[in-house]
This record gives structure tokens, sequence and C-alpha cells, in this order.
């Protein structure tokens, strides 16, 4: 099986192959300082970069007391030191233990000196810059007319509007005759009537940048009533242009990004819009129906019309209650009248009658009950069920008392 190590094992062993290596150990590296931080805790911490590269640099408190500059963006300088690993994080570094300036320390106090000046002036000043505007119809480019940056601005451009007119100013960005090329160019611009001017270059040393640091430029930048965005080398990069300009790109290609609207994030925000209008007002519309239907519910039932037909079902309902209440007192009272005839048919002598029984009257018409009543040879008259009988008393005969 083969060896497994961990990483703090390879970590280990790749710090003492740079150990090992007696040109590390002291070397001089010349640079532009970039990102540069003064901690807290006394030590420095910044990157050293040229055209092809950059490694990051650190100075410890300790061996700050052989340096007699401030160091800051820009700067050209020669480091002496030692570069080690960092086994922590895996990284190699430029563990500085002296730093003077090279050369372009003279540009740089230059570029300071430019910078105060005109920010006294309030050139920087944040209550004059412009807005770029959202929406452009011609962007103007003042910038060489070969190299990266301008390829990047109009591939970017065009394919994020390609209905922006792009009007190149081809600018002298490098050299003695930069300064008034470049300041030619925005004046041009102005005379196109651009919506928005994009002034730059590709990166380059602070020598290869300097026309962009020249105060015929800013006053240029300051003075252009259109607005402007700088895009000067690369993000690490900063020039007086960057100061002055409204707007600040850290590269050629986000000022493009920065200066044209994406047509395509812009149609599908419109398609966002579009729905969303259409969901309100189906929503809208959805509640006035209901809104609608309720009214014409109420109207219906406020109506006058409605209102009669209301009272007239009530009182069809109230005359059915009254037609059921006759009806059952009716039909109570003939069942009482029932009660009564069948009562009535109980004490009815012709009922009597019907059952067999007779009664029997004399002549005058009275009921004869007792045999003291008749005599012999008396007329009787005697009621049957279906008739009377005349008849004649032969005699009488008491019955005996029953005990």
């Amino acid at each position: 099986m083969q060896n497994v190590y961990t990483v703090a094992q390879v970590n280990s062993y790749i710090k003492n192959m740079f150990t090992q290596d007696f040109m590390l150990q002291s070397l001089f590296v010349k640079g532009e300082v970039s990102n540069c931080k003064y901690h807290s805790s006394g030590h420095i911490y910044f990157t050293l970069k040229d055209e092809k590269g950059t490694i990051s640099c650190v100075m410890f408190s300790g061996n700050r007391n052989g340096l007699t500059f401030r160091m800051a963006e820009g700067q050209q300088v020669v480091v002496r030191g030692t570069v080690d690993v960092y086994e922590r994080d895996g990284k190699y570094q430029l563990y500085a233990k002296e730093i003077r300036q090279d050369g372009a320390g003279a540009l740089y106090e230059r570029f300071e000196r430019l910078k105060a000046e005109l920010e006294e002036r309030g050139m920087f000043a944040v209550e004059y810059k412009q807005p770029i505007p959202r929406y452009i119809s011609r962007l103007g480019v003042v910038t060489a007319q070969t190299g990266a940056a301008v390829r990047d601005i109009i591939q970017i451009a065009s394919r994020r509007n390609p209905y922006v007119q792009i009007i190149l100013y081809p600018a002298i960005v490098q050299g003695d005759m930069a300064v008034q090329s470049i300041v030619n160019g925005i004046h041009a611009m102005e005379h196109y009537g651009v919506d928005t001017i994009i002034v730059g270059r590709g990166g380059g040393s602070i020598e290869d940048l300097w026309a962009f640091n020249e105060e015929a430029v800013a006053q240029a930048i300051f003075d252009c009533p259109i607005p402007i965005i700088s895009a000067v080398g690369h993000e690490t990069d900063t020039t007086i242009a960057d100061f002055v300009a409204d707007l600040r790109a850290p590269t050629p290609s986000a000022a493009a990004e920065l200066a044209v609207y994406d047509m395509e994030q812009l149609t599908e925000r419109m398609s966002e819009y579009a729905y969303t209008m259409q969901h309100l007002c189906r929503n809208r519309i959805s509640r006035y129906r209901n809104r609608l239907e309720h009214y014409r519910m109420q109207m219906k039932y406020l109506s006058p019309a409605n209102q009669i037909r209301e009272k007239r079902t009530y009182m069809m309902k109230l005359e059915e209650m009254v037609q059921g209440c006759m009806e059952h007192n009716l039909s109570k009272k003939r069942h009482q009248l029932a009660l009564y005839i069948e009562q009535m048919k109980g004490l009815s002598p012709l009922e009597k009658l019907n059952q067999g029984y007779a009664y029997a009257a004399d002549g005058q018409g009275r009921t004869v009950n007792r045999i003291g009543q008749v005599k012999p040879a008396d007329e009787l008259h005697v009621y049957v069920k279906d008739g009377i009988i005349h008849t004649k008393v032969l005699s009488s005969q008491k019955m005996p008392e029953l005990k």
C-alpha cells in the first residue's frame, strides 16, 4: 500500500525544501507595492507585483527600524528578505528584512503631491460626481485602438446591448504625447454628444500609467459635462483620473459592464414585471367581480320587486299556516262531534228500538212505564224499530221486585 501523508507533513516537507535552498534565504526582489496594510501589531502586510505576477510579503515589527518611509500603493520598492513557507496555510511568502524605494519613488511622491492638491481644490468631492445613465444609446471610448482594453470593452458592451453605438477615439495612452491625446479624446466625445465616456487603458507600471496622473487630464475629466468612467490598469492600479472621474472601474471590462445595461437582464426583468402586472390585474379584476356580484346580490335582495316577492312568499306561508290551523281545528271539532254523536246515539230512544227494545204510549201520547197507568181495554201504541203497533190492554201483571 502507498504511503499516505498528512497535510501538515507535506507542508513541513516543502518548508524544509525552501529552507535548504540557499538562494531563497537572502535575495532582493523588485516590484510595485499593492494591498499594503499596517497591522495594529506593528507588522506590515503587502504584495509585490509586476506585469507578470505577484508575491505576498510581510515585514515584522522587529525589522521596521530600517524603514525610512511609509509604504503606500503604487510605490516601486526593492525588498531584501527570505522566501519561506507558512506551514499553517501552506503558502509561501517573502519575509522582508529591508525595504528601500526604487527609482519610481520620486514619481509616487509627485503623485501624492498632485493628489493632495487636487483634493484640496475639491476635484474629488462627491457632490461633483455625475450619475452614470442607466440606459445609454451612445458610448464614447477614449483609449488605444489596439490592445486588450478596447477589445474587452467592445466585446462586453456589444454582448450586453448590441444596439449601443460605440464611438472610439484612438488616443495615445503612453509617452510624451499621451496627455494631450487623452484630453483631445475627451473633448471629441463632448462634441459627439455621447451618453457616457470610458477613459482608460490596460495595466502597466507607474511610468506606463503616468499620463492618467497628469493635472491636464484630471482637469479635462472634471470639466467634462458627460459622465466619465475611469478604467486604468488592473484592479490594484490607482491613478488621479480614478479619483476625479464620476465612477472608477477596476478594469476596462468592468467599465463596459458599468456603462452598458445588460439587455438580456432587462428583458427578463420586463418579463417578470409583465407577469407580475398580469397577476395583479387578474387578482384585482377577480376581486372587483366578487365585489360586484356581492353588490348585485344585495341589490337583488333589496329591490322593490324582490321585497314584494319576499312579502308575498311570507303571506303565502301565513295563509298556509292559517289554513293548516283551521283544518286542524275543524278536524278536532269533527272528532269531538263524532264523539258527541256516538254519545247521543247511546242515549237516543230510536237507537234502543234498533237494539230490540220498544216503548208504549197511551192514547194521549204519554209514555206508559208502570202497570198502574193502564187498565183493561185501554188502547196503547207500541213503538218498535220499524213502526207503531196499536193494541189494547187485556190484563196487567206486576213483576216481582229484584233484590
